[in-house]
């Protein structure tokens, strides 16, 4: 079997597993709510921007860091938001899993 082939049959199983279509589900009802869709927009870009610095080895900054933890606290008090999350988290493992797969596959070449 042709290794694209294989690629796009997985592409496929991801977009019809559980976890993706939970998750896409709950982010549909999350962006029909512009107050909440909102306040996560500013908790993404909170997320991104601490993110990015710790990538560039940046010291945290604190102030961008409770801003964060402030925004996240607010939204997982709403159900649907909290729900977002989790799903959220649930389908960043699934495909973490699969890629620690591949990558194991192929760990001879790449130490």
């Amino acid at each position: 079997m042709n290794v694209y082939d294989t690629a796009n049959r997985l592409a496929s199983e991801l977009k019809n597993s559980p976890e993706y279509l939970n998750y896409k589900k709950v982010k549909e009802e999350l962006n029909s709510q512009p107050e909440i869709k909102e306040k996560m927009e500013q908790f993404e870009k909170s997320r991104y921007e601490v993110q990015v610095e710790a990538i560039k080895g940046e010291e945290e900054k604190k102030e961008k860091m409770e801003q964060m933890q402030k925004i996240y606290l607010d939204l997982i008090q709403n159900d649907l938001a909290k729900r977002y999350f989790d799903l959220e988290l649930k389908f960043n493992v699934l495909l973490a899993d699969v890629n620690k797969i591949i990558a194991e596959s192929v760990q001879d070449v790449l130490v």
